[in-house]
């Protein structure tokens, strides 16, 4: 039950197959949206989306335990309450992490996601029965699964689509996780307004209706092939995976990426996928693992939850009603959307290093100036230098960290080792996620404004070390990729006879 598209362009010249920023069909397009609405775009719409009802679950939860215990519940035990139908969600995603690299191997990628959506499906019956019911314990294990269902998602996405890209458009196509996530966190900003779906009568319908992202994907998806890498290199079947290059890349471009997989997959030898633990005693992919452990972490703790912490104090300092500041945090989540769609235009042309370098670097003097200007809050010039902070980090963030590093845990690793790392670095980002939840408000009540200062050694300290270690991945192959991290995990290149680097091990 597959569709193809003719192609949207051809990039056929004299000599040889020229690369081209436009998309070989329209096929591709279609696939990455199919995946993206039911994987990145679920992460950011229910990050977002538990926002507006939190004054309504707090009376859920009280007349719940009221009706259960005949007894009121106690202010610390509410927030215990309350606490964890927040943090399960990142537990959840942790879980996710782990699971999403073994059915990447067992199910296929495109197979994964489609599996994926029935833990979303459960969890919106389970969220959405718990007011009727009176049972918030439902509303905690609905959300606990819909983490996971984000935390496979987050893995199995971008796998699919950077196998199924052509490697001069695999960028531009991997960014369709970051243009969905924000375009998640977007549409959970809009639907959860109170004009909407944020009244108290809504939020049960609020929170399962991440249903319908999931119903989405269960329709779209099997008309796309599955992962022309995982059919030849995981299966072996080329036939299967000729006819989805065909699919994806369109009748007379698919040769090239088709020898690219052959290489690849002659390369690895037979190779079967790595487990996690094995990533760690291979010496080939050190450097590249030290990556994906500090990428995605310094992603989390770059700062920019502080930023979206402070945005409604500072917009009240800036003279906004109380009454109209969420719609002015719309434009938070608007210009992430907007910076995410901006670094998947550039990515192709600037090249990853150049933005994720340049966007951590503009965060670091973001840091500073936000600073100032909370310091000097008195000054009547000071909030508006403020809210222009806070718009330039998150342009900086999107433009950078926030689209760039999921991009860079698919490239850097060949076919065998991608699914465990990506179980290592969602780990990682979970973890970090986690923990900066946990953290971050004893971190902003002891050092208040100044806790930006945290954040901008963060920022250079990530910044310095993809100056010195991170390469440009831009229009080379995976193999091509692991070649440039050879002289760091060997610490010198070899030659072959040809000039071209060798593969093995000294």
């Amino acid at each position: 039950m597959e569709f193809c598209k003719q192609p949207a362009t051809s990039s056929r010249a004299k000599g040889g197959t020229r690369a081209s920023h436009k998309l070989p069909t329209w096929t591709l397009f279609l696939a990455m949206c199919a995946a993206g609405i039911g994987g990145t775009f679920q992460y950011g719409y229910n990050v977002s989306v538990i926002n507006a009802p939190t004054e309504h679950i707090h009376m859920f939860l009280n007349e719940s335990w009221q009706a259960r215990y005949q007894t009121a519940l106690s202010p610390g035990l509410l927030t215990l309450l309350w606490s964890t139908v927040a943090s399960i969600f990142s537990l959840g995603g942790l879980a996710g992490a782990h699971l999403g690299g073994p059915m990447a191997i067992r199910l296929g990628r495109k197979g994964g996601l489609l599996t994926n959506n029935l833990i979303a499906m459960l969890a919106a019956l389970l969220m959405g029965i718990s007011s009727p019911t009176g049972l918030f314990e439902l509303l905690i294990v609905g959300r606990f699964l819909i983490g996971m269902n984000t935390g496979i998602g987050l893995s199995l996405q971008p796998l699919y689509i950077g196998e199924a890209a052509p490697k001069h458009l695999r960028g531009m196509m991997t960014m369709g996780s970051s243009i969905f996530l924000t375009g998640g966190i977007l549409t959970g900003q809009i639907v959860g307004l109170r004009e909407l779906f944020g009244g108290e009568q809504f939020w049960p319908f609020l929170l399962s209706s991440c249903c319908f992202p999931a119903l989405f994907q269960l329709l779209a998806l099997p008309w796309f092939p599955e992962s022309p890498r995982y059919l030849f290199i995981d299966r072996g079947d080329e036939m299967k995976c000729i006819q989805a290059l065909k699919c994806f890349h369109g009748p007379l471009q698919y040769e090239m990426e088709m020898e690219d997989i052959r290489r690849e997959h002659v390369a690895l030898a037979g190779e079967r996928a790595k487990k996690p633990w094995e990533l760690f005693a291979d010496r080939s992919v050190r450097w590249q693992l030290i990556s994906i452990f500090l990428l995605p972490m310094g992603q989390q703790l770059s700062g920019i939850n502080a930023i979206y912490f402070y945005a409604s104090y500072v917009f009240t300092e800036a003279g906004i009603p109380p009454a109209k500041i969420p719609y002015v945090t719309l434009g938070t989540g608007a210009c992430e959307c907007l910076t995410a769609l901006t670094c998947g235009l550039l990515i192709e042309s600037m090249g990853r290093r150049r933005l994720v370098l340049g966007g951590y670097s503009l965060m670091t003097v973001w840091c500073v100036v936000l600073t100032c200007s909370l310091t000097y809050k008195t000054y009547t010039w000071a909030p508006y230098l403020s809210m222009a902070s806070i718009f330039a980090f998150i342009l900086s963030f999107g433009l950078g960290p926030g689209g760039v590093t999921n991009i860079l845990t698919t490239e850097l690793f060949t076919q065998s080792s991608r699914p465990a790392a990506y179980t290592i670095a969602g780990s990682m980002s979970w973890l970090s996620f986690f923990t900066i939840g946990m953290l971050f408000p004893f971190i902003v009540k002891g050092l208040k404004q100044y806790c930006f200062l945290v954040f901008l050694v963060e920022c250079s300290l990530v910044a310095i070390f993809i100056f010195f270690v991170i390469p440009e991945t831009k229009n080379k192959s995976f193999l091509e990729i692991k070649r440039e991290f050879y002289k760091f995990n060997f610490g010198r290149r070899i030659l072959e006879p040809e000039g071209e680097l060798c593969e093995r091990t000294p």
